[in-house]
């Protein structure tokens, strides 16, 4: 049989994702004259915000802080109608942002890449789809995110599970019928903590299936004042900057004390109170004490201050020491809610240990621990995410000499980056807020602006100076990765199993990977590089090639 000849799509950029990251990539490449075109595997734009519609989504940083800046003109024209908007507000956002800047001419809907290999004598990338399209492009682009694949526990006898079944990270569509049924939530972490207190006034008996307790603030949510409103806006400029220079990506304003043990009990008492009314996880952060994340005894004062509160609420004194967790606050994704320790005070919703007694296996009628069978018409998983490298990993790519990512970082102690936006062996390939970049600890928008712009800036430079290939150097690479572990070694986070070292994914290699020096020196040091003709990185030119 004649082999069939497949037309090859010739691009400049290819970007996987349709969120935050990949819809502004497509808008600065194709300002600067690219031919670029983003591919989406879900049906719409948005990223996880496209996918995560499970009841009591919402966002938590505030809404203010959650958007652009690149454009002052979008940024004020844009009314967000309450402190922490919700999952609907932010996918129209970032809708109207399609529609604003003409973006879906050059999103491709409902195709997934599942290959992307690099071609070392063209100094290209082969890219192929879902659907048999390949497309040849100089520079391929990940903007899938950190958050993106769903994490499903495998389960034995899900397949065998009468009722219906879902996970938060790929809520349907439609109307999900919960009125009246026994419900069965797996999970309490962020989005669990959402999730519960938003299903327990509908459903006939709601069961929570608790592996580790979490620490978890009041959202304090309210409605915006117009006044407050117009007032960031008019301070656009101060505004942005404060962001972009900040620790945290946040324009704060209060600086934290140096440490909760310099203070009286009586003192850091008030202070707590004070971020316990104010509400959100940002106030106990940066407003509180410099020292909760690096030292134990200063971390206790604040975890003990949560606990407390957790007793005073839940009036059953059982099921509030089973709420009560006991890692360093703070090194977990920390979490702020609405009514979820309250939510424990209902008649129809009950609190299992699944530590103490561990999921046997999920029967044809509900789940079944070691102490016994709950019977469930429903089942939700709040599992989360293989966060970091797990959507890397579901598109096979491969660099020179035909290495795969995979392969690169299947031990954790390889997971390498150089800035958390490239890795040696794969030229001309961006990770927009990759391993070992502030990404996750930090504002995401803001971090997420930042690679963009760097990334855009260094192909338009690569362009200019008739560069045909840019690929990390390994030196830099292990100075940087090093320098990363070294900051995080220095804090409490590595000390706590989380999502954030993969200990939420049986198998995966434990390893954190997020920068925790600083959204603001991050970027110097990323401006740095780029001043000195992209340090760390080796260039191949078009005339050294010829």
């Amino acid at each position: 049989m004649a082999n069939q000849k497949t037309e090859v799509i010739i691009l400049d950029a290819v970007v996987v994702g349709a969120g935050f990251s990949g819809m502004y990539m497509l808008y600065r490449l194709r300002e600067a004259g690219f031919r670029t075109r983003v591919f989406e595997a879900a049906d719409g734009v948005g990223g996880v915000w496209h996918k995560n519609r499970y009841p009591g989504a919402h966002c938590d940083n505030e809404s203010v802080d959650y958007g652009f800046t690149f454009s002052e003109e979008l940024y004020k024209e844009w009314n967000w109608s309450e402190k922490f908007s919700e999952q609907s507000e932010i996918l129209d956002y970032l809708n109207y942002v399609a529609d604003k800047f003409d973006l879906r001419r050059d999103i491709q809907l409902n195709t997934r890449i599942n290959s992307a290999y690099y071609n070392e004598e063209q100094n290209r990338w082969t890219i192929q789809t879902d659907e048999g399209t390949t497309i040849s492009a100089k520079y391929f682009i990940s903007g899938v995110g950190c958050l993106s694949t769903a994490n499903i526990p495998d389960f034995k006898g899900l397949d065998r599970f009468e009722g219906k079944w879902y996970h938060t990270g790929n809520w349907p569509k439609e109307e999900v019928n919960l009125k009246g049924k026994r419900v069965g939530v797996i999970g309490t972490g962020s989005t669990g903590v959402q999730l519960i207190p938003a299903i327990a006034p509908e459903v006939g008996h709601l069961t929570v299936f608790q592996r580790t307790p979490q620490y978890s603030v009041p959202a304090r949510n309210h409605p915006y004042d117009p006044v407050y409103l117009n007032e960031v806006k008019e301070s656009f400029e101060e505004y942005k900057q404060k962001r972009r220079y900040s620790f945290g990506g946040f324009p704060n304003d209060v600086e934290a004390r140096p440490s909760a043990l310099q203070d009286t009990p009586e003192e850091r008492e008030k202070l707590y109170e004070a971020a316990w009314e104010k509400g959100a996880v940002s106030s106990f952060f940066l407003e509180t004490y410099q020292d909760l994340v690096v030292n134990p005894e200063a971390n206790e004062t604040l975890s003990e201050f949560i606990r407390n509160k957790i007793r005073q609420t839940v009036k059953n004194p059982e099921v509030a020491e089973k709420l009560c967790p006991t890692y360093y606050y703070g090194t977990k994704r920390p979490i702020q809610d609405t009514n979820y320790y309250e939510t424990y005070n209902r008649d129809n919703v009950s609190l299992v240990d699944v530590k103490a007694n561990p999921i046997v296996e999920i029967t044809p009628k509900g789940i079944r621990t070691t102490d016994g069978e709950y019977e469930l018409d429903v089942i939700i998983f709040a599992t989360g995410y293989d966060a970091m490298t797990g959507s890397l990993f579901k598109i096979d790519i491969r660099g020179k000499n035909g290495l795969s990512l995979k392969e690169k970082w299947e031990n954790g102690e390889q997971t390498k980056t150089y800035l958390g936006i490239a890795t040696s062996g794969f030229p001309n390939m961006f990770m927009i807020t990759g391993p070992e970049s502030p990404s996750v600890l930090s504002n995401v928008p803001t971090s997420i602006e930042q690679h963009v712009e760097w990334i855009s800036d260094c192909i338009e430079y690569l362009r200019e100076n008739d560069i045909e290939a840019l690929e990390a150097k390994e030196q830099a690479e292990d100075e940087w990765s090093k320098h990363c572990r070294e900051v995080a070694e220095a804090t409490l986070f590595t000390k706590t199993d989380s999502w954030y070292t993969g200990a939420n994914v049986p198998g995966k290699p434990r390893r954190f990977l997020i920068y925790l020096g600083g959204v603001g020196p991050y970027r110097e040091k990323c401006s740095e590089v780029a001043s000195k003709g992209y340090e760390g990185f080796s260039l191949e030119s078009t005339l050294k090639k010829a």
